[in-house]
Parts: structure tokens; C-alpha cells; sequence
């Protein structure tokens, strides 16, 4: 249940700012995100899910748990790091590696499902699906997105979307979790406003 929230904090603090979703949307979208998990997954039992640091990886535990609830078992859950597979790295301040996790039955001949905040270009897929490889090889890879905003360079497209958003290349996509900034809300801004939902 999504805890209530002071409107009030809800609220971009800078002009041109604007909410697309809120508390409520969120969770309503991590909901039908797992029952179309469900629907389309015949076996969850051989199901990994996979958190994209920094804001995939509470959703990886949001859908995980979702589906859990859903068919009564507990689903492996982790994180995996793709800094150093980033085609362009060179061109990004230096940042420190995020937590790679894999849950202790690996992903071999699994079905794993990468869960990222934000579609935009791709890269950051691309990515994720190039480290992937160093820890095994799946059965299947899928990709479940809160937000896709378009604008692909690479040809990848998300299995399940929890919103599409049109969006212009001049705008970006503020993605806030409670587990990381103590409340939930997808905001779009312009791009001199903010520098998040890039990818």
C-alpha cells in the first residue's frame, strides 16, 4: 500500500516542471506490469528479475514482489551493474560502480526480466545486455520499464511498459522512488532544469 502523501512535496519546485505520475500511478503501474509478467511468463518459478542501478533496482524488488504476492512464491531478485559496458563511458563524468547482486541460482537457462526507470536511447540496455553475459546465458531476456519516452538510437523496445510518454529531446524524465528520495512521483522537465532521466 503506498503511504499518503503531502501534496505539497509533491510539487516540482521549479517552473515548467510537470507531474505525469504520482504515487498512486506508480504503484497502479508496478501492479499491471506483474500481472502482465504473469500472463505472458507460463513458469515463474524459472523467473529472475534484474534492477538497473540507480532507480531499476527498488522497481526490480517492487515487480518481484508483486508477482510474488500474485502466484504465491518468491521470486530472485538482484542488480546488475553496466558502468563499464557503456559504449559511451568516455563521455560521462566518472561515477562510482554501482552493486552487482545475482541471486545464488545464477540466470542460466533462466528467464530474466532487466528493470530500468527510464527507456530513452537504448544504450543503457544495450548495456545490461552485454554484461548479462559475464554471468551466464539465459533462456530468455526480457525488459519491463516504468517510463518509455521514445527516442531510441538503438533497436530495443521494452516487453512491458508501465507508461509511455511522448516527450521532446529538449525535456527530461525525473524519476523519484521512496526507497532512494522518500517519495514517488515521475516529473518532466526541461532540460536546463534538470540533468536526471537521461540515459
Amino acid at each position: 500500500m503506498t503511504q499518503p502523501q503531502d501534496k505539497a512535496s509533491l510539487r516540482p519546485s521549479r517552473t515548467g516542471s510537470r507531474i505525469v505520475a504520482d504515487p498512486d500511478d506508480i504503484s497502479r503501474a508496478m501492479r499491471r506490469l506483474a500481472h502482465q509478467v504473469v500472463e505472458n511468463v507460463k513458469d515463474v518459478t524459472n523467473l529472475v528479475v534484474l534492477g538497473i542501478p540507480t532507480r531499476g533496482v527498488p522497481l526490480a524488488q517492487r515487480l518481484a514482489r508483486n508477482i510474488g504476492e500474485i502466484e504465491g512464491v518468491t521470486v530472485p531478485v538482484g542488480s546488475i551493474d553496466v558502468t563499464l559496458f557503456r559504449d559511451d563511458l568516455r563521455l560521462r563524468p566518472s561515477k562510482a560502480l554501482e552493486q552487482t547482486l545475482i541471486p545464488g541460482e545464477g540466470i542460466d537457462d533462466k528467464i530474466v526480466i532487466l528493470v530500468d526507470d527510464v527507456l530513452f536511447s537504448g544504450r543503457t540496455i544495450r548495456a545490461a545486455l552485454d554484461a548479462l553475459n559475464e554471468y551466464g546465458r539465459p533462456a530468455v531476456v526480457q525488459l519491463a520499464v516504468l517510463v518509455d519516452r521514445g527516442h531510441r538510437e538503438l533497436p530495443i523496445r521494452a516487453d512491458y511498459v508501465g507508461k509511455n510518454l511522448p516527450t521532446s529531446l529538449s525535456e527530461n524524465v525525473s524519476v523519484h522512488l521512496s526507497e532512494i528520495d522518500s517519495f514517488d512521483q515521475v516529473v518532466i522537465q526541461s532540460a536546463e532544469e534538470s540533468t536526471g532521466g537521461m540515459e
